[in-house]
């Protein structure tokens, strides 16, 4: 298994890239993780759909195996239920991509595409924020599947 994170953009420097950075650097001890930053579409004499449907391009070029798309309209789970659910695709090795939009979201033809869609929070957030809590949650995944004192459970 194979998981991948694809987003649009890079964060700007100071502590949520550092936390960022921090939790995907912990999330690869325990899942063989590629975290792929694509260009971010510049919105001055575009659309807003017309920014989606050219970064949307870009997220799907790069995405292998079942896509999650993560979005505030999807699905919700609990944090064992997702540790439970990344363990069985990893138990079948079945290879995931995340992918987290960038200012104005994600386009419909991603989340058409996607296998999942995820919700973080029924809240917008900023995509870096989205970016931050998944690869918590990856982190926190690893560490329910192996045992670890990180979680402190519900």
């Amino acid at each position: 298994m194979k998981l991948n994170i694809i987003a649009v953009g890079r964060p700007p420097a100071g502590p949520l890239r550092d936390a960022i950075a921090e939790y995907e650097k912990r999330a690869a001890r325990y899942w063989p993780l590629e975290v792929i930053e694509v260009r971010a579409e510049p919105a001055r004499s575009r659309s807003p759909d017309e920014v989606k449907r050219l970064e949307g391009q870009r997220l799907l070029e790069r995405a292998t195996g079942t896509l999650v798309a993560l979005d505030e309209r999807g699905r919700s789970m609990t944090t064992d239920a997702f540790a439970k659910w990344l363990t069985e695709r990893r138990d079948r090795a079945e290879d995931t991509t995340f992918v987290i939009g960038g200012a104005f979201g994600l386009d419909a033809v991603v989340r058409d595409r996607a296998s999942v869609v995820l919700s973080i929070s029924p809240w917008t957030l900023p995509h870096e924020m989205a970016r931050l809590l998944l690869a918590e949650q990856v982190y926190r995944a690893g560490t329910i599947q192996r045992g670890e004192p990180y979680h402190k459970g519900s």
